[in-house]
């Protein structure tokens, strides 16, 4: 596995991991260690922020591994994401006991709230973190694997699979928001006190929380380059670019394409696990459609089927979102983003780091034997003659 994954490195993978790698060092150690108010100190807020970005970052990943290199654009993938940050926000509300404001030591003050006279069936475990680390990934792997078992059998496709994927986040929010439904109902879930022990305020844990969001990011970006540079990969590209004519050469397309979709929801439900405890809450407005379809905008932002760009696009376009909905022009963010996809598609199709990969390629391909003419000037040997 070692040898797999060091031979579907190239030298941006690899200058991209040792950037997320010191940053990832880096910030928590100027958070912790140099003084408040130092020039090169980096906020505790700050930390939540930029760890916000990371897990936004692997959601862009998990995107951009089953459209840009397989073609299915799924618009629910928000679903996904929420979906592992409940099953992190209910192992948080266990943690409160009997801290809440209610004082009871098993129920969430909501269901005190509400009346429950028990805890629900559901809630049972998650006062457990591994278990609740395993419903991270198994939840939102087994509602894709459900999902996508019955659409791809059927041979949905295109844009029919992408209102599909909408509908089914959309039903998702409409459940959640429910209060009979047992995770909240509009509020969601939120005031959070210790994870695995540690103050989910304090500066320590918001940077061993940032710190671990990096290594996800790491560990995420190593399975999609595992995957896409694999043989698999090689099918998974021959489907989205010519589906029928891979069926027609024997390749169970189906099974491709459940496989690297539910590989894909694993990877939403780790980045929503990550983002909960760093943002403090949970609640059903994550299952909104404009969410999944804002993150495939970041995908495009940053250039489908590049990995790299999916990640630079979304730490991109949510930075820009913080700078901008906090100012006079916060009413027009959406217009913004809008605008922003539109000339993206027409002006950069390929995204950012597509499009410099096709400025960067053809000048390597001609500087390449300009330096081998060079070098063998240099070393007096020169070029035999051709045969006439």
């Amino acid at each position: 596995m070692p040898h797999v994954l060091t031979r579907s490195l190239d030298r941006s993978a690899t200058v991209f991991l040792i950037v997320v790698a010191a940053i990832g060092v880096l910030i928590p150690l100027s958070n912790l260690l140099l003084p408040a108010g130092s020039v090169l100190q980096v906020p505790t807020y700050l930390v939540a922020l930029f760890g916000k970005y990371v897990c936004y970052a692997i959601l862009a990943l998990a995107i951009d591994l089953i459209w840009g290199y397989c073609g299915i654009l799924s618009l629910g993938h928000g679903a996904f994401f929420a979906l592992g940050g409940y099953a992190m926000g209910m192992y948080l509300m266990r943690q409160i006991g009997s801290r809440g404001v209610y004082g009871n030591p098993v129920l969430p003050d909501f269901m005190v709230f509400l009346n429950y006279p028990k805890l629900p069936w559901y809630w049972n475990g998650f006062d457990m973190f591994w278990f609740a680390a395993l419903m991270v990934v198994l939840v939102p792997g087994l509602l894709a694997f459900c999902f996508g078992w019955l659409a791809f059998r059927s041979r949905v496709t295109g844009v029919y699979l992408s209102i599909i994927t909408q509908a089914m986040t959309y039903a998702l929010l409409l459940g959640f928001f429910r209060n009979d439904f047992g995770f909240g109902g509009n509020n969601g879930l939120t005031d959070f006190k210790d994870i695995l022990g540690f103050n989910v305020q304090a500066d320590g844990t918001r940077a061993a929380l940032f710190a671990l969001s990096c290594v996800a990011l790491i560990i995420g970006f190593l399975i999609c380059r595992a995957v896409v540079t694999s043989k698999l990969g090689k099918v998974l590209i021959a489907i989205r670019d010519a589906e029928s004519r891979t069926r027609f050469l024997g390749y169970r397309v189906e099974s491709y394409k459940l496989f690297v979709f539910t590989l894909s929801a694993c990877m939403a439900g780790v980045a929503g696990a990550l983002y909960v405890p760093q943002v403090g809450i949970i609640n059903p407005s994550e299952f909104a459609p404009g969410n999944s379809i804002e993150a495939v905008i970041w995908v495009a932002v940053g250039g489908r089927g590049t990995l790299i760009g999916a990640a630079l696009g979304a730490v991109v376009v949510n930075y820009a979102k913080t700078y901008f909905t906090s100012g006079p022009l916060a009413p027009y963010w959406l217009f913004m983003l809008g605008a922003l996809f539109i000339l993206v598609t027409l002006l950069l199709p390929r995204g950012i780091v597509g499009t410099f990969n096709t400025w960067w390629e053809p000048w390597k391909a001609q500087r390449i034997p300009a330096s081998a003419a060079s070098a063998a000037r240099e070393d007096g040997v020169s070029e035999p003659y051709m045969a006439e």
